[in-house]
């Protein structure tokens, strides 16, 4: 048998886990999957029908993918206003703030990212073992001694060992936000994230749905006069569609629309359709739409109450975020908060969105400053660097830069590695003034 004939069929089994879970009714399509042996051409056949699957007689939720679908199923009496702001100097200045904290956030949780993926209990032992309970600086290596596991960085994301920024996709793909609005403005298309991933990103540094969109993006080129319908990309052999690749992609649209969340969302929605389904586009909704919140909202639960308006209200992911929202509003601190958390939605592990989102809530209610929130949720384990990169956007744009102390950037000497092939740019407070410069080119 020619070779990828199993491989194939356990991308197709693992769209069907994924479609169990989004509702879908795939009993006999298991049953008939499993039963496949040695043909290709079934494979194909069986593979189309799953864009049609029908739902459940059971199933409750509304989960719609295109837009105009997911405003009509947000709250009605969400503000579609733009919030006028007169200082522009001390917006400029909170977006900086909020992309250097977001770069120190995913570094300082990059070298934990090696599965399993810890939880606070376990990150809490390593730490006091390595007497640098609670966290307050980035990682020593002695913590990843006692852990027991590391990241392949570590060597350059770890205390007395960084001198830059290191690659990480979490940060290129803000960077990549960045250069859509700079170059297409706010009406960029799904070809024009195509074209400036196959153009920048090695097949490498990406994972999951990206990984997979992304060899469906190569393949396209070598039939470019084709009309793909790139809109249906996703649909087909693609498992993973409600993970976190594309919520890590929505920073750059919230420093763009400052008190405008609901342009905020369209822009991430614009996005994270490009590779996800369902709670996959909602977290990144959600994410950009809470960023752009938090510029100008002096509570930061109100924030979250806020974003979940642009999210649709009889979803999975409205319901756990407004229960966890509910659950952190509560907490008597920030460990009791993760424990209300992690208690109820543990089986929703690293990159799965849920839990991870209740964390950022518990974060942004008991950070005290801006290193102290990117400590606080690194420490909750799971997804380090991504959620530490994305809770680092929310603090920088609700603190501002007067909460970031100089020591989280001063190791990085100003300087940045990214995945971009054709990215220049390695000086970070340059692409700091770009990010700062977005809400300018898109009022243009």
């Amino acid at each position: 048998m020619r070779e990828y004939f199993s491989e194939i069929k356990e991308i197709l089994s693992n769209v069907l886990k994924s479609k169990t879970v989004q509702g879908y009714d795939t009993a006999n399509l298991i049953t008939e999957l499993e039963s496949i042996e040695n043909s290709y051409d079934k494979l194909f056949i069986f593979s189309e029908k799953l864009a049609d699957i029908p739902y459940r007689k059971d199933w409750k939720y509304v989960e719609p993918d295109d837009y105009k679908s997911i405003l009509k199923e947000c709250d009605k009496n969400r503000s579609v206003v733009q919030k006028d702001y007169s200082d522009k100097d001390a917006v400029k200045d909170k977006i900086k703030t909020a992309f250097y904290s977001s770069v120190c956030g995913c570094i300082l949780g990059k070298p934990l990212e090696e599965f399993p993926l810890p939880d606070l209990y376990e990150m809490k032992d390593s730490l006091r073992k390595s007497d640098s309970w609670p966290l307050n600086d980035y990682v020593n290596v002695n913590t990843l001694e006692h852990l027991g596991r590391r990241n392949i960085s570590w060597t350059e994301t770890t205390k007395n060992n960084i001198n830059f920024v290191a690659e990480d996709d979490d940060i290129t793909y803000t960077i990549i936000g960045m250069l859509l609005l700079e170059t297409k403005g706010i009406n960029f298309t799904k070809k024009d994230i195509k074209k400036i991933w196959i153009e920048n990103l090695p097949i490498y540094s990406v994972w999951g749905p990206e990984r997979t969109i992304l060899l469906k993006s190569g393949l396209s080129s070598l039939f470019p006069n084709n009309d793909y319908n790139i809109d249906s990309w996703p649909d087909f052999l693609n498992p993973g569609d409600e993970l976190c690749g594309a919520l890590i992609r929505a920073d750059a649209y919230g420093y763009a629309c400052p008190g405008n969340p609901e342009l905020a969302a369209k822009l991430a929605y614009n996005d994270s359709s490009f590779t996800h389904r369902k709670t996959g586009i909602y977290g990144s909704m959600f994410i950009a739409a809470a960023i752009s919140t938090a510029f100008f909202e002096k509570d930061p639960m109100k924030i979250f109450e806020n974003a979940l308006k642009y999210i649709p209200q009889k979803s999975r992911f409205y319901q756990i975020a407004e229960d966890s929202l509910n659950k952190i509003t509560s907490a008597k601190d920030w460990e009791s908060g993760y424990d209300l958390i992690h208690n109820k939605y543990k089986k929703y592990g690293a990159c799965q969105i849920y839990q991870e989102i209740g964390t950022v809530m518990n974060t942004l209610k008991f950070a005290e400053n801006i290193g102290d929130g990117i400590c606080k949720q690194v420490m909750q384990g799971n997804d380090t660097d991504s959620f530490g990169a994305t809770c680092g956007s929310l603090l920088g744009a609700y603190f501002g830069p007067e909460y970031l102390e100089s020591r989280w950037l001063e190791v990085f000497n100003d300087d940045i590695y990214t995945s971009l092939s054709n990215f220049k740019e390695r000086k970070l407070s340059k692409i700091a003034e770009r990010m700062a410069n977005l809400p300018e080119i898109i009022q243009k």
